[in-house]
């Protein structure tokens, strides 16, 4: 099936998301952690999502299911319009509170630790009505953990009494819990063992083909974003710079950034890895509060030109479903 065929379920346009901050007296700036981001992401796919600590990856991720209010833009939900400022449409967002999920990048600090494993998973079958009775809800709560790999009378304990990676399966069965058709997955396994992450990230892809799911996997580690999504989108400094298939990307990077990541990933083979060209960027990254004019990226990209300092490029198709935002991408 063809991009063009293919159902879109997740629409934004031009999304920005503003984090006001008081600076000395009576005076208040903003931290632009999303800035005009337009993206969509279809049914069933995984796209992934990385960039630098502090870019807006997780922002954009709890903007977009509206654990954060946005500042302005649209969010599209299976076509229908779920927040417009232009229109000040603010949909009330119960009902979707059951299609769209989030499992959080930290187990231990996301779960109430006075609640027990099955107060938690079933807090959200009370909270929507999904059970008639006390004998389906229980049967419905030890189905989840058995999704997940746990046992049922783990229903009993505490979050304290797990591991790292059994945390984090308690909290994928709770965000399983209401039947989702989208997850934000927020570094699902960034605190968790080496050892333990591949566990994760085979479950996920196994709860994705049984259930149908749609993910957005936010993470660090672009070789598991590579292994686990379709497309991959790259974020800097709150804006969307690349978005791509996650073979592309990787074949043929387009943005100065994306390239500079990429030469960053270690290779298994460590002659290979001591000979290869590694690109270092000179100076630090801009403050979101005070972010440069132009393109973002032009304070610390070696191909920066007096274009790039004054107009800000916007992310457009040079390639069969490869956007990249950058005014000297074809020079490069």
């Amino acid at each position: 099936m063809s991009n063009k065929e293919r159902h879109k379920l997740i629409e934004v346009n031009n999304l920005r998301k503003y984090f006001p901050v008081k600076v000395g007296f009576n005076k208040k700036q903003f931290v632009h952690a999303v800035e005009d981001v337009s993206m969509f992401i279809y049914k069933g796919e995984t796209l992934g999502l990385v960039g630098e600590s502090g870019c807006g990856k997780t922002t954009l991720g709890r903007t977009i299911i509206r654990l954060h209010k946005p500042t302005s833009g649209q969010i599209m939900y299976d076509e229908t319009p779920i927040y417009d400022s232009e229109k000040k449409l603010y949909a009330n967002m119960i009902p979707y509170r059951r299609k769209m999920q989030i499992i959080f990048q930290d187990p231990s600090a996301s779960l109430d630790p006075r609640m027990t494993v099955g107060e938690i998973i079933g807090e959200a079958l009370d909270i929507h009505k999904l059970y008639q009775g006390n004998k389906e809800r229980k049967d419905r709560i030890n189905s989840l953990l058995d999704s997940v790999g746990l046992n049922t009378e783990h229903s009993n304990r505490f979050p304290h009494e797990f591991s790292g990676g059994q945390q984090q399966r308690i909290g994928i069965a709770r965000a399983l819990a209401v039947e989702p058709e989208f997850i934000v997955c927020d570094e699902p396994i960034s605190a968790l063992d080496v050892s333990i992450q591949s566990q994760v990230v085979n479950m996920l892809e196994d709860l994705q083909e049984k259930l149908k799911l749609t993910y957005l996997f936010i993470a660090h580690d672009i070789s598991v974003v590579r292994h686990i999504s379709n497309r991959i989108g790259v974020m800097y400094l709150g804006s969307l710079i690349e978005l791509t298939d996650s073979y592309e990307l990787y074949k043929n990077p387009l943005h100065p950034y994306t390239k500079t990541l990429l030469s960053a990933v270690p290779l298994p083979d460590p002659e290979k890895n001591k000979t290869r060209n590694r690109i270092i960027l000179e100076g630090d990254i801009p403050s979101p509060i005070n972010p440069p004019s132009g393109c973002k990226f032009h304070t610390r990209c070696p191909y920066a030109k007096e274009k790039c300092s004054k107009v800000i490029p916007q992310l457009k198709e040079y390639e069969n479903g490869h956007f990249v935002a950058c005014h000297r991408v074809k020079e490069i």
